[in-house]
C-alpha cells in the first residue's frame, strides 16, 4: 500500500515510517505540515494518507483541513486521521460524504501496533475505522429527547461496535452472541433510529455517525 504520513513530531513520524516499511507498505512521502501533505498527495496519489489534526504553523486544525481537502479532491484516497484528543466537530466533518476510506484514531491507539495497522488496512480497503473512545464520546452527546434513548443496553453495545467499523461477525465474536442475534439487534437499531439498512458496514457507520452528529 502506498502511504503518505503527515506528523510534525519528527520522532513519531520517523517511527511510523519505519513501522510501515517493515510491514511492507511503501511510504512515498513523510511531511510535517498540512500544505506539504496536500502537495505530496497531488504528486504521489497514495492509497492512504495518515495525518495528525494539529500541525504547524498554528497547531490548531491544519491537518484536519488538509484531510478534508484531500477527500474533496481525491475521494479515491483513504484518509486516516490521528488526534491527541476527541475532536467531536472534526469527526463529524470528516465523515461527511460516502463514509468510505476514512478513519479517526486517538494517538494512544498507535501504540497498539496491531490496532493501528488493522485500521490502516481497513481504510485502504475502502472501509472505515473509528476509535472506540471517539464513538463513545459521540454517543455521549445524546439527550433524553433523542431516539437513541430508546435503545436497550445491548443495542447500544452493538451500535458502538458498528460505529467502530466492525462487521456483524466481528460484533458477534466480541459480544459472545450469535450472528443472528446481532442481525436482530441491528434491525432494531435502524428501526428505532429511522435509518435505512445497508449491507456495507462502512455505510452503516456513516448513517449512524451522521445521525449522532445532527
Amino acid at each position: 500500500m502506498r502511504v503518505i504520513l503527515a506528523e510534525d513530531s519528527t520522532l513519531l513520524r520517523e517511527g511510523l515510517v519505519r513501522l510501515l516499511a517493515e510491514e511492507g507498505h511503501d511510504v512515498v512521502a513523510a511531511v510535517g505540515d498540512g500544505d506539504a501533505l496536500v502537495s505530496a498527495t497531488a504528486a504521489y496519489r497514495p492509497d492512504v494518507v495518515v495525518t495528525d489534526v494539529r500541525m504547524p504553523p498554528t497547531h490548531s486544525d491544519e491537518g484536519l483541513r488538509a484531510a478534508l481537502e484531500i477527500r474533496r479532491r481525491w475521494p479515491e484516497t483513504g484518509v486516516l486521521v490521528l488526534s491527541q484528543y476527541v475532536e467531536k466537530r472534526y469527526a463529524a466533518e470528516l465523515i461527511t460524504g460516502d463514509g468510505e476510506r476514512v478513519g479517526y484514531l486517538l494517538k494512544d491507539r498507535v501504540v497498539q501496533v496491531g490496532e493501528f495497522l488493522d485500521a490502516l488496512e481497513r481504510v485502504g480497503a475502502g472501509g472505515a475505522a473509528f476509535d472506540p473512545e471517539v464513538v463513545r464520546r459521540l454517543l455521549a452527546r445524546t439527550t433524553h429527547a433523542d431516539p437513541l434513548a430508546t435503545l436497550t443496553a445491548r443495542e447500544r453495545e452493538v451500535l458502538e461496535k458498528m460505529a467502530e467499523g466492525h462487521t456483524n461477525a466481528g460484533i458477534a465474536g466480541q459480544l459472545f452472541v450469535s450472528a443472528s442475534a446481532v442481525e436482530k439487534h441491528i434491525n432494531a437499531i435502524f428501526d428505532k433510529l429511522g435509518l435505512a439498512h445497508s449491507a456495507g458496514y462502512s455505510r452503516r457507520v456513516l448513517a449512524i455517525l451522521r445521525y449522532l452528529g445532527s
